[in-house]
């Protein structure tokens, strides 16, 4: 049997997406952001093991980060036959992905102040 060590989300980490999904943030990004950050590399089967996703939930959120260029997506040639292996890398500084996150909820505050200055402009003239 091989011996294989396994890193898993701690309390820390769970807080951590706690406060990523708070942001706007899906579940399923935000937990496989916060393994890959305490992580170099992953497969998709050593995320799914070590985060409790499943893998359809893993591809979304690798889809998603991948959009973003947030990862990078290398391929693992596998023993014998069958599809290679994706191996995915946080290529993008997880302060620069929150600053992204903040400029979303900055835009979005902006354009509700300036709805709500549109609004009260208008009741004035009535």
């Amino acid at each position: 049997m091989k011996d294989f060590e396994v890193n898993i989300l701690d309390e820390n980490d769970y807080k951590f997406i706690d406060t990523l999904k708070s942001l706007g943030m899906s579940r399923n990004v935000a937990t496989a952001l916060t393994y890959l950050s305490n992580v170099k590399r992953a497969s998709s089967q050593e995320i799914e093991m070590c985060t409790g996703l499943r893998q359809p939930e893993v591809s979304v959120a690798m889809r998603t980060m991948s959009d973003n260029s947030w990862i990078n997506i290398y391929n693992k040639k596998t023993a014998g036959k069958g599809r290679p292996t994706k191996i995915y890398e946080l290529t993008t500084p997880v302060e620069d992905i929150i600053k992204h996150y903040e400029q979303k909820i900055l835009k979005k505050n902006q354009e509700a102040l300036s709805a709500t200055n549109k609004l009260k402009s208008m009741c004035s003239k009535m």
